[in-house]
């Protein structure tokens, strides 16, 4: 039996979607980390929940943002204060309580002043 290239049952599409989702998580698992490091004493502090919704948010302003804005913020820079604001900011987004590109910006505002 000889393999083939040919996965008809997987389209270009949903390749790409899943290679999105694989990069995404990999961006927001090393700014975790750094913000985790950054954090120190801190991090502790963090519920499980807050971290739940700090992942997801990142996410999103990974999204949203182009790759080289990305790569130049400075996760391990943010205080426990910046972190108690983002995740705010991701219950607004949970709750539909502001637009969610001006959460992202104001996310994205508060990493980037960090820098």
């Amino acid at each position: 039996m000889s393999m083939n290239n040919q996965r008809p049952d997987v389209t270009d599409e949903e390749i790409g979607m899943r290679t999105f989702q694989i990069r995404k998580a990999h961006a927001v698992e090393r700014a975790i980390e750094r913000t985790r490091q950054g954090l120190k004493a801190d991090w502790p502090l963090l519920t499980p929940t807050d971290v739940e919704a700090l992942n997801t948010i990142l996410g999103e302003v990974w999204a949203y943002v182009a790759r080289a804005d990305w790569a130049d913020l400075h996760f391990s820079k943010l205080t426990l204060e910046d972190v108690r604001l983002i995740i705010g900011h991701a219950h607004e987004i949970e709750s539909h309580e502001r637009n969610s590109v001006d959460v992202l910006q104001a996310v994205y505002k508060v990493i980037l002043a960090k820098d």
